[in-house]
């Protein structure tokens, strides 16, 4: 069995090669590569069994054909989310598609408390400030968090996570998700519609998964129902987001801050160093103008413990291929599409 990774970084390499050394010996071969997978660069994965990829790499159905023509047979995301992904071409293909549904939620909800704390304390600014011997901390003026309500859309694996720790901080929760399950209790919340928590949250913070139906759930309209000068956090996928009408409202004051961590034209950026290049994106050098505004690379998921349940999770995925068995984690399998990518109540 031989398996080619795309987008592969230093670290997936440290992971992946450390977890097959000692769990998965004899499963497979595997080749690096460290570009993005394409149309372009399909090709490369030919005479491989299966390709496992990460966020920003292609699997539209000019690529998936391409990878079926050159033999491969299975498709492993080594991430939650897979809006990336044609599941019907796919399942047209026979193709065996398995993702990592839940790696660390705690860390991806860590970090989006992280993002609130920095934003609100401003103490990415105070660090600046002090590096250059000024103490002054007028206009670093942040808000007690405590007492404040905070929205949380989507209660999977990480908005329960997020919530129950803003609940730690003694925060109001409000949470929206249509498919909420048991795990979210009114001793954590109280689950309401998206208008009711818009109007009355002090931070909203999503982490719902990105499909037709919530593509750009934060648009103008949504905006504008916000109470005015809420925060807005996104750690979840940068389509949630429509960026103009975002800038329009931090324009406007409607929006107090924006924290993101991912960003809906990202692919082309994030994940490699382009500080000597020139970005031709305006709207994400508009977004950078903003002193309230903070927007890290996609990093929410990095920690030691996420990269070891990702290689995991995508090798255990793989075994079950190779071997025949039933994988928990098939988003298509055996000619059908498990998971529906427009109507599926991910959790994420």
């Amino acid at each position: 069995m031989k398996l080619a990774v795309f987008s592969a970084k230093a670290y997936d390499r440290t992971y992946f090669d450390k977890v097959s050394s000692t769990r998965f010996a004899d499963l497979c071969t595997i080749d690096y590569h460290t570009f993005s997978l394409s149309e372009e660069t399909a090709p490369l994965a030919h005479s491989c069994d299966a390709v496992c990829v990460f966020v920003n790499d292609t699997l539209d159905e000019p690529v998936l054909r391409a990878l079926h023509a050159g033999g491969v047979r299975a498709i492993l995301l080594r991430c939650a989310g897979f809006n990336h992904v044609d599941l019907l071409t796919a399942e047209t293909l026979g193709l065996f598609v398995a993702n990592v549904p839940a790696y660390s939620p705690e860390a991806v909800a860590e970090f989006a408390v992280t993002l609130v704390q920095t934003l609100n304390r401003k103490t990415h600014r105070a660090y600046n400030r002090v590096r250059e011997s000024n103490f002054n901390i007028e206009g670093l003026l942040g808000m007690t968090l405590h007492g404040k309500t905070v929205g949380i859309v989507g209660v999977g694996r990480i908005g329960l996570a997020a919530a129950k720790i803003f609940r730690g901080f003694g925060c109001r929760i409000l949470a929206y998700d249509p498919y909420a399950g048991p795990e979210f209790t009114s001793e954590l919340g109280t689950l309401v519609e998206l208008d009711t928590l818009l109007q009355e949250s002090h931070v909203v913070s999503l982490h719902c998964p990105l499909t037709e139906g919530t593509r750009h759930l934060m648009n103008g309209t949504t905006l504008a129902r916000m109470k005015p000068g809420a925060m807005l956090v996104n750690t979840s996928r940068g389509g949630l987001i429509d960026t103009a009408a975002v800038i329009e409202a931090l324009k406007t004051h409607q929006l107090g801050g924006v924290a993101l961590d991912v960003y809906e034209a990202e692919s082309e950026l994030f994940y490699n160093d382009h500080s000597g290049e020139i970005i031709e994106d305006d709207v994400l050098m508009r977004l950078l103008t903003f002193p309230n505004v903070l927007i890290c690379g996609h990093q929410g998921f990095f920690t030691r413990e996420a990269l070891t349940e990702i290689a995991t999770v995508t090798l255990s995925n793989l075994s079950d291929f190779v071997g025949g068995r039933s994988c928990a984690n098939s988003l298509v399998t055996e000619g059908h599409v498990l998971v529906k990518p427009d109507t599926a109540p991910v959790r994420l």
